[in-house]
C-alpha cells in the first residue's frame, strides 16, 4: 500500500508540473491559465491554507484540495495540450526534480508580503 502511494504522490508531481508548463501555452484560455497558476503555487508553497500540524485537518487540503485543483485544471486544459506537456513533464521528472527559482521567489515573496499586510493590520487595529 505504501508503494501505491508513493506512485500516486509522483504521478500528482509529473501532473503539477505537466500543469506548470501547459499553463504558458497560448492554447490554454485565460481563465485556465490563472486556475491552473492557482493550483500549481499551492501545490508547491511550504504554507498550506490549513497547517499540518493541526490533527487529521491539516493533511486534508492535501489529500482533497491540491488533487480536486489537479483535476478541475486538467478539465480546463485542452487535451492535446496537457498531452504534449504530460511527455516533456515525465521526461524531466526522469532526470530529477525540476527547479525554478523564479517561480520560488515570486511565491515566498507573495507570502512575505502577505506576512507583511497582516502584521500591519493587527498593529493598526488591535495594538493600543
Amino acid at each position: 500500500m505504501f508503494e501505491k502511494l508513493k506512485k500516486r504522490a509522483r504521478f500528482l508531481k509529473t501532473e503539477v508540473y505537466a500543469i506548470y508548463l501547459a499553463y504558458k501555452d497560448p492554447r490554454v484560455s485565460w481563465y485556465a491559465r490563472i486556475f491552473a497558476i492557482c493550483v500549481v503555487g499551492y501545490a508547491l508553497s511550504p504554507i498550506d491554507l490549513i497547517p499540518d500540524f493541526i490533527p487529521i485537518l491539516g493533511y486534508l487540503d492535501d489529500l482533497i484540495l491540491v488533487p480536486l485543483g489537479i483535476a478541475l485544471a486538467l478539465k480546463m486544459i485542452p487535451k492535446e495540450v496537457m498531452a504534449e506537456y504530460r511527455e516533456q513533464a515525465r521526461a524531466v521528472m526522469l532526470q530529477g526534480k525540476p527547479v525554478n527559482r523564479v517561480a520560488a521567489i515570486v511565491i515566498v515573496g507573495i507570502w512575505v508580503g502577505l506576512a507583511i499586510l497582516a502584521v500591519v493590520f493587527v498593529s493598526k487595529h488591535f495594538i493600543v
